[in-house]
């Protein structure tokens, strides 16, 4: 795909809706999710959308907060691995589900057992981190960001 804009060119045609998408962003790192889940799921988040600019970027997040490479190469297997707590497990599961909404819902199974591990404020914390994840990621394929090369 080619780059179409760059973020900083959308910044300047549209930058209200940069900066609710910048807000919201914010708003979920301010929450008590922990920093390393977070950029678990937004990993995972931009993995099924295919947002390569998400990835590089969040990818060298994770890496800042001490994620392992490990943990990033084998995020798409999730399910099949024990690099991850069930906590985490969770936290993945309804982020695909989210994600993929259209085909997987969120049904009660996957709520609840979301809920073994997160409050009700965090479940909303989650849901919204997906959500904004998710917007970012429809943004930047629909507008060809493309990372920098190193």
């Amino acid at each position: 795909m080619s780059q179409r804009f760059d973020i900083h060119q959308v910044m300047k045609l549209a930058p209200q809706g940069v900066k609710l998408l910048g807000e919201l962003d914010a708003y979920t790192k301010s929450t008590d999710l922990d920093p390393k889940l977070r950029e678990l799921v937004i990993f995972r988040a931009s993995q099924i959308n295919g947002c390569v600019y998400c990835l590089s970027y969040h990818a060298a997040d994770a890496r800042k907060l001490g994620e392992s490479e490990m943990r990033l190469y084998c995020l798409s297997a999730w399910e099949e691995s024990n690099l991850y707590t069930e906590m985490e497990k969770a936290a993945l599961e309804l982020t695909e589900h989210i994600t993929l909404l259209p085909s997987l819902k969120v049904p009660d199974d996957v709520y609840h057992n979301v809920r073994k591990y997160f409050s009700e404020t965090q479940y909303i914390h989650l849901t919204m981190l997906i959500m904004m994840i998710n917007s970012w990621n429809r943004m930047s394929i629909a507008m060809g960001f493309q990372p920098e090369a190193e």
